[in-house]
């Protein structure tokens, strides 16, 4: 029996039927050579695998009257079929279908009585260009409370290989469940963990003192100027009360000339490209609908705090940073300059207080209760925005991965939503693309196919720019 921490419980109590707090995606994939993936022989895999992590066999159980964060248990009644599922969609299928049925799945949140994951197998995708007959997808869904985007990437690689001759694999014979512990012993256990309390609470002001002179000592010494602060966000259409309908949409950009453009332009990375390409796309969409504003959107981009060691640990691990997408500027190159250096002066301040160490002291009933108050009387539109969107990029691996002999081509990805912050987006690389996708709802982002436009527009824009900048340099 493992308790949650702060963090990990917070994305239990944040959730609701219009909020799941679930990390996702879909994975599309080739069949293996000559052979079709049916949904036996991808159950079987899976089941090879269960060993692999510790997400897929534990389940959440939860403290009497809220008194503590939640417990996670190796759950006695595991049955795989409570997780696996299988769908063909109407002939011919192609990424908009495919997506409506991933949107459909990320609306629903999972049984908290079960391990919080699930997976779908989609067949009938017969008309998405360059994707092979016979081809099949993954839609796949993991509670925030068991992973972060490290971490999940990390559970998911411990279902793909870099071969595409499938492995023979010797399940471990270890696994044991436990029993459900009674009300007693989770209040006895919460009980002692209150007397640990005052003494984290100490190490927790002591090393945060510490990291604040630290961090006034490296503010001063570079001139950095401070990032953008809660709440002085401007208000957009993305920044109101959520419903429990979901949009989903994605496109593919080429790492090469993304690449190209960082190597053209001194001190910029590929992070500060994507980030000023989804800036573009921001400004172009909210200009369609005249309600571009006259301040610059800001984002909040999750920062990883797991060590190298860590990737495999289950659970949250990060920080965050508030960047200025800069969209009052019209120059897509000028604007790509100021978001990089907004972003090296927002990862200095972001070292002060990890996320994890501050929830760890919200009691869980305050917690709890005070997520079912903003949700319910609409506080989110009664002030500014916390910041305008998330934008949260996940590393992935530069050359192809294989499940059970069939090579993935594409992946895209999803996270929570919330009030106030009903758009998301999360960037992931892999082998030679980066995918770029988009959470959204109906109400607030009603044409999808126009939105992603949108980001292939200021992706050409800015590769444009860049390459009149070195004609001119000849």
């Amino acid at each position: 029996m493992e308790q949650l921490t702060g963090l990990d419980a917070s994305f239990l109590y944040l959730e609701s039927f219009k909020s799941p707090m679930h990390i996702g995606g879909i994975y599309i994939l080739s069949p293996p050579d000559n052979e079709k993936m049916t949904f036996s022989m991808f159950k079987q895999y899976i089941e090879s695998r269960l060993y692999s992590s510790k997400v897929f066999r534990r389940r959440v159980v939860f403290s009497p009257l809220g008194l503590g964060h939640p417990y996670w248990i190796e759950d006695p009644n595991f049955n795989i079929n409570n997780h696996l599922y299988h769908i063909a969609l109407p002939k011919p299928c192609g990424m908009e279908e495919l997506r409506e049925a991933a949107a459909q799945a990320f609306s629903r949140t999972l049984d908290r009585n079960k391990p919080l994951w699930e997976m779908i197998f989609v067949e009938g995708l017969e008309n998405i260009k360059d994707v092979p007959k016979g081809a099949f997808a993954l839609i796949t869904k993991v509670h925030h409370a068991a992973i972060d985007g490290v971490s999940g990437a990390e559970m998911m690689a411990n279902l793909f290989s870099l071969s595409p001759t499938p492995e023979k694999v010797n399940t471990p014979d270890y696994w044991e469940a436990e029993r459900i512990p009674t009300n007693a012993e989770l209040l006895t256990n919460n009980f002692f963990q209150a007397f640990g309390t005052p003494l984290k609470f100490a190490k927790f002001a002591y090393e945060s003192v510490g990291n604040t002179i630290q961090l006034a000592q490296e503010v001063y010494e570079k001139s950095v100027t401070a990032p953008p602060l809660p709440f002085t966000a401007p208000t957009t259409p993305f920044n109101v009360s959520i419903n429990a309908g979901r949009k989903f949409g994605g496109i593919e950009l080429d790492l090469a000339e993304i690449k190209s453009i960082k190597n053209a332009i001194p001190n910029i990375t590929v992070n500060d490209i994507v980030l000023a390409v989804c800036a573009g796309a921001l400004r172009k969409y909210l200009k369609t609908q005249e309600r571009l504003p006259q301040k610059s959107l800001v984002a909040m981009a999750p920062i990883s705090t797991r060590q190298e060691d860590e990737r495999k640990n289950a659970g949250n691990q990060v920080s965050a940073m508030l960047v200025s997408l800069a969209t009052v500027e019209s120059n897509p190159l000028r604007r790509l300059q100021l978001i990089s250096e907004g972003s090296r002066n927002s990862k200095i301040y972001s070292k002060a207080v990890g996320a994890n160490q501050l929830m760890n002291f919200i009691p869980s009933t305050l917690a709890s209760l005070a997520s079912r108050l903003y949700t319910s009387m609409k506080l989110s539109e009664t002030h500014s925005p916390f910041y305008n969107l998330v934008i949260t990029n996940v590393p992935g691996p530069p050359m192809p991965l294989y499940l059970n002999g069939a090579k993935v081509i594409s992946h895209f990805g999803t996270a929570p939503l919330f009030d106030g912050l009903g758009l998301l987006l999360v960037v992931f690389s892999y082998a030679g693309k980066i995918s770029l996708s988009a959470t959204s709802t109906p109400d607030i982002v009603p044409d999808m196919d126009m939105f992603m436009q949108c980001f292939e527009e200021s992706f050409a824009e800015l590769k444009m720019e860049v390459k009149n900048q070195e004609t001119q340099k000849v």
